[in-house]
């Protein structure tokens, strides 16, 4: 059985509450006897933060206070991406959460002293619901393979809906995501950090394949280039749904961009495919919608051209063999061999 990742690396949670009901004293002046308690890493994710769930108590002039929370920690060995995001994640949370059409958890405190709990880190309230996770995969195992397909139709259109929504925002609210190296934004930007990223991971022994994907993609440059806000990891792993299949909170903004709006359609629909279609060899989910029906809703609730989205697609796939390839090195198992790149990027061929 393939062993389930929590964190990049995990701590004593008795260790933790201590830490954090000290810190909270600090956020929460007039609080008194506060409790930490119920921590917790969430199950099925953690592949790249320390994520720990916490419940806090605290009384105020005698009045009993409850709230959880979930404190996420900068990473400091063991990252997955060559690019340091963490602040402009948390910053692009409180701008989603002001606008409120994407639904965020709401952001509660950023922390910069390391001192506290090794690292930086931030807090947001717990938002409580059920997450379509990756292990065991959703689409065999679970609360969405046991829905009925109406219920099924219900949370794809929900999850979609989130994912337009993603394209109001204002360019303008979240300009602290430029990138640098002359590629602040745009095309430019997402395409220069996966070539740092390939030559991060591949360094002095490139993969002939990688390096062949990489000339395909530049050699069919899209016409199309629609700018907007990349999430990074569009997928309805990445969302958090009630009981009613509504989306309570859209999760996991560490690698945002200027880069586009075709970006995180391409990654869902890629991540869709694997998860319960023909790239995983299962059958498509009744009620989930299609590659057709989830480009054409989108296209509908953004009003943003399609065009090119095939590029974008194969685009996606070098990004997801760069993340495969880096989770392997991390986990200390076989990255994968050039065979199994080229089976992954048939485009670069």
């Amino acid at each position: 059985m393939e062993k389930v990742i929590v964190a990049p690396e995990v701590r004593d949670l008795p260790t933790l509450a201590a830490q954090l009901s000290a810190w909270l004293s600090t956020k929460l002046p007039d609080a008194q006897h506060i409790q930490v308690e119920n921590l917790a890493y969430p199950s099925g994710a953690g592949q790249s933060h320390e994520t720990i769930l916490f419940d806090a108590t605290w009384s105020v002039h005698g009045r009993r206070h409850a709230q959880g929370y979930v404190v996420r920690i900068k990473p400091s060995r063991h990252t997955m991406f060559p690019d340091n995001l963490f602040d402009e994640q948390y910053r692009l949370m409180q701008v989603l959460h002001d606008i409120g059409q994407v639904r965020i958890a709401r952001p509660m405190w950023f922390e910069t002293n390391a001192s506290i709990l090794g690292a930086p880190f931030f807090v947001m309230e717990k938002v409580h619901g059920r997450v379509p996770v990756s292990v065991p995969p959703y689409a065999q195992v679970g609360w969405v393979a046991e829905a009925t397909p109406a219920q099924r139709a219900k949370l794809w259109e929900n999850g979609v809906r989130q994912l337009a929504a993603i394209q109001s925002v204002p360019l303008s609210s979240v300009d602290f995501l430029r990138g640098a190296n002359g590629a602040s934004e745009g095309l430019a930007q997402e395409w220069d950090k996966y070539v740092r990223f390939v030559a991060w991971i591949w360094g002095d022994r490139p993969s002939p394949v990688v390096a062949a994907a990489l000339r395909r993609l530049r050699d069919r440059w899209p016409a199309n280039q629609p700018p907007g806000v990349v999430w990074g990891d569009a997928r309805l792993g990445n969302m958090m749904f009630d009981d009613n299949f509504e989306v309570v909170a859209v999760m996991d903004w560490e690698q945002p961009s200027l880069g586009g709006a075709l970006h995180d359609l391409a990654w869902w629909l890629f991540l869709s495919d694997i998860m319960h279609s023909t790239r995983s060899g299962r059958p498509h989910l009744e009620g989930m919608g299609t590659r057709e029906e989830t480009i054409a809703l989108w296209n509908e609730l953004t009003g943003i051209s399609v065009a090119d989205i095939e590029w974008y697609e194969d685009f996606t796939a070098l990004k997801i063999a760069c993340l495969g390839t880096r989770m392997a090195t991390l986990r200390g198992t076989p990255v994968p061999s050039e065979a199994e790149l080229a089976k992954r990027l048939p485009f670069a061929n």
